[in-house]
């Protein structure tokens, strides 16, 4: 029996689609009729080969093909080509394309092949149309190129999450896969608790997206309580509350996640999102969830249940008194931990993918 051949194209690797890579190329790699190539392109800085390659599945077929996430007339048309010719080398069963500039490329790559009868897939980790960095003339480009985009080339959406699903519905024909990490029993095991809330972070990169404003705010109104936020960014200079602690990038994504195990609460101030790991990993931990109320956030947390969905400053406050008493805390952090097991495991998730895959 021939291998069902398997290929996925991303620009944006790092942060979230990169941690969704990781569990990704597990999974498949690890079903013997599947031979999985990954499309990636080196121009963002986070981005290091000998980390893929020690991070990503051994059998995972690597190609690395520049692309940007700027519009540019002269290089997006030389990754187009190359994409193409990589198209017509391999020539895939599956075309798995990845955010939006993959996504776009990655169509007409697709559209101009003819030869390659691939099965298309589309996973926008987050729709650009939703970025609230732009003015409502950029979203609704935006959303005119999404639609018809999927118009001209066809194939389905994947969803990552609940919320996107619903505004992939309105672009085309969407199932849902939703993000996952690998579930692991003994997080936190032997870990010592705080009774208070002595420390709040966040895990990430320092962008508009996370809004580090509000971050600071927070920081500013809880001079009692330390902040810490675990990554780095182009917009550090934000935080400026001296109670705030800017970890930097760590070279392994573990030293990372051990600083997030060592939080009393997890704050996620996105402005918008897709479905962040971040999250999944601090509700996996048991680690009680403080978000801000926007799409991707609100696919993971119950607010009242597992943490507190929030829309402004006032709003946290009232939830942090909530969540003063160590018994409240303990209680939504079990419930996170096992709702995250149960909905958010990549193994389960991933093998549903498949299934689509081979459908």
């Amino acid at each position: 029996m021939n291998k069902l051949k398997v290929v996925h194209i991303v620009e944006a690797l790092g942060g979230g689609v990169y941690s969704y890579f990781i569990n990704l190329t597990h999974v498949l790699c690890n079903d013997p009729n599947l031979e999985v190539t990954v499309i990636y392109s080196d121009q963002r800085k986070e981005v290091n080969l000998k980390q893929i390659v020690k991070d990503f599945h051994p059998d995972t077929r690597l190609i690395c093909l520049p692309m940007q996430r700027e519009i540019s007339l002269i290089k997006d048309w030389n990754a187009f080509k190359n994409i193409r010719q990589a198209l017509l080398k391999i020539n895939p069963d599956v075309l798995h394309l990845h955010s939006s500039k993959a996504g776009i490329l990655g169509r007409f790559a697709h559209i101009f092949s003819p030869s390659v009868k691939a099965k298309l897939f589309y996973t926008p980790h987050g729709f650009s149309f939703l970025q609230k960095d732009i003015d409502a003339l950029k979203r609704f480009t935006f959303y005119l190129i999404e639609f018809l985009s999927q118009k001209l080339s066809g194939g389905t959406l994947i969803a990552c999450g609940d919320t996107e699903l619903t505004h992939a519905k309105k672009i085309g024909p969407a199932l849902l896969v939703r993000n996952g990490i690998k579930n692991n029993p003994e997080l936190r095991k032997n870990l010592k608790i705080n009774t208070e809330i002595k420390t709040i972070g966040i895990l990430g990169r320092i962008t508009y997206a996370r809004n580090p404003d509000l971050f600071n705010q927070i920081a500013l109104a809880n001079p009692d309580i330390k902040f810490i936020w675990i990554g780095d960014g182009e917009l550090r200079k934000r935080l400026t509350a001296p109670n705030i602690e800017i970890t930097g990038w760590f070279k392994k994504q573990t030293e990372g996640l051990h600083k997030l195990e060592k939080l009393d609460l997890y704050l996620q101030t996105s402005l918008w999102e897709g479905l962040p790991f971040a999250l999944l990993e601090a509700s996996a931990r048991g680690i009680p969830i403080l978000a801000t109320n926007i799409i991707g956030n609100k696919d993971i947390v119950t607010s009242g249940k597992t943490g507190f969905l929030f829309e402004n400053l006032e709003e946290f406050d009232e939830a942090l008194k909530l969540l003063k008493p160590f018994e409240i805390r303990e209680k939504m952090g079990k419930a996170s931990a096992k709702r995250t097991k149960l909905l958010f495991n990549s193994c389960k998730n991933f093998k549903k993918l498949i299934s689509i895959y081979q459908a």
